[in-house]
């Protein structure tokens, strides 16, 4: 008779970064889960940050409660991005996180994946391989960057698989 062990799953802790609408909604479904076996830090930029824009979204989703609020604001894409990156390298300094989640392709997106390159945290991007194919939309450089940074690339499609691969990325597999 042989005897399988089945090992107690070990607990990883994320450090999620949201800041808009479109974050917010995912988050309410995979901060669930995540929470289940592992730990994780929700940490809110602030990008969208009125009532109908964020907290609405929070309360009606019933998403976690962030950790921590960076609460940046509005302003031009380099210093909203800049705020966010000084505030979140504090912060994962401190935490010390084995993976940064970050969702999609705005400003906290890419602020979230070059603090964890930086400080050299695996990186883990939702929504990878999304193209517009249009390099003079913010959000299309932010998606780009953010995929290149990371070590998990969570696809949405098989269009978003097809992209990476197009792009060198070589073995991308879908979740």
């Amino acid at each position: 008779m042989s005897w399988v062990v089945r090992e107690e799953p070990e607990t990883v802790k994320i450090f999620s970064v949201v800041g808009a609408r479109p974050q917010f909604i995912k988050a309410a479904a995979l901060s669930r889960v995540l929470r289940r076996e592992h730990q994780e830090i929700l940490v809110h930029t602030g990008q969208h940050y009125d009532d109908n824009m964020s907290k609405v979204f929070f309360d009606e989703l019933d998403i976690p409660q962030p950790d921590f609020n960076l609460e940046v604001g509005s302003g031009n894409h380099g210093a909203q991005t800049g705020a966010m990156l000084a505030s979140l390298e504090k912060l994962l300094v401190v935490e010390r996180p084995d993976w940064v989640l970050v969702y999609g392709d705005t400003n906290s997106t890419l602020a979230g994946a070059l603090a964890a390159s930086k400080l050299q945290i695996k990186l883990a991007h939702v929504e990878a391989g999304l193209r517009s194919f249009n390099r003079k939309m913010p959000e299309e450089i932010n998606r780009v960057i953010a995929d290149h940074l990371a070590d998990l690339l969570i696809c949405p499609s098989q269009t978003a698989l097809d992209n990476l691969e197009s792009e060198g990325f070589g073995a991308v597999y879908m979740l």
